[in-house]
């Protein structure tokens, strides 16, 4: 049955006529698909079972889900099912198949109810889909006993009820009681058309920040340079070679090259660095840290 070409009503009337199967016909079906890969079989097991996923989507249109995508989940999960279905362990595939459809149709749920993933481990789905049915239980019981409950009563009760973590159930809460907003929706009919969006910060370098970076970063340059300029060639390779270069290079390896021992490119190396020191001082105090 090809899901996407149908609407709901069109899927559920197609489901209703499709056949009953007797314990023995899905027994071979399953054999059939699991052991020849027949797609036959496949189909034929997944179109009389349809009406068990349609039925199980049908419990999740108080979510806020099209019907239509609730039936398309619910029929993936029929067919996860299908594919993974032992027929050996002795257990009807409609037992076993229950679970994949449900699963299914629950995360396609919190996929959906918000831009935010609303959560995914096992506590995390309880909460989701058991909070409010366990909070009004909760509230009418207190109420027939003429109790009063406040909000931190109440989410310790419902953390109890469901086994989860307190915060959790504080978290699921926040996620729950409200659907979202667009960033360009008004703030308020007196604030003259300006869109929420225009509240947020923005985290990107201002105009501002962006010319001065660029001139510190020129300024600091030009010091650079006139400092290397005052150092004569050999010390100025050697400076070039040991933190200029994305892999600088050794003592030893300048040593070998330029016929010297690996103290004495030691000391030229400390000698550059007071000449090209006293050279930054000169030009201007705040970059005294540069070669420190």
């Amino acid at each position: 049955m090809a899901l996407d070409a149908f609407n709901d009503q069109t899927l559920s009337r197609r489901a209703m006529k499709a056949e009953l199967l007797d314990a023995e016909t899905e027994l071979k079906l399953a054999y059939a698909w699991r052991d020849q890969r027949d797609e036959a079989a496949l189909h034929r097991l997944i179109t009389a079972y349809m009406r068990l996923a349609i039925s199980m989507a049908s419990k999740f249109k108080r979510y806020g889900a099209p019907m239509n995508d609730l039936i398309q989940e619910a029929g993936l999960g029929l067919m996860k099912a299908a594919d993974k279905f032992d027929p050996d362990r002795g257990v009807r595939f409609s037992t076993y198949a229950v679970w994949w459809i449900k699963a299914s149709i629950q995360d396609y749920v919190m996929r959906n109810w918000s831009m935010v993933r609303t959560g995914s481990t096992s506590s995390q789905k309880s909460l989701f889909f058991n909070m409010r049915r366990v909070q009004a239980r909760l509230e009418r019981e207190a109420a027939a006993a003429g109790e009063t409950l406040d909000r931190h009563q109440l989410r310790q009760m419902i953390s109890t009820e469901i086994g989860v973590p307190l915060h959790d159930v504080e978290m699921m809460e926040g996620r729950l009681s409200g659907s979202d907003y667009s960033l360009n929706a008004t703030q308020s009919v007196e604030d003259e058309g300006r869109e929420w969006i225009d509240a947020l910060e923005d985290d990107g370098a201002q105009a501002a920040e962006i010319v001065e970076e660029s001139h510190d970063r020129e300024q600091l340059r030009d010091w650079l340079v006139t400092a290397l300029n005052g150092l004569n060639d050999r010390e100025r390779f050697i400076v070039r070679e040991r933190k200029l270069r994305d892999d600088a290079r050794t003592l030893e390896s300048l040593g070998n090259e330029l016929g010297l021992s690996k103290e004495r490119v030691r000391q030229l190396e400390a000698a550059a660095f007071v000449k090209m020191r006293k050279s930054l001082e000169a030009q201007s105090r705040e970059v005294q840290h540069f070669l420190a």
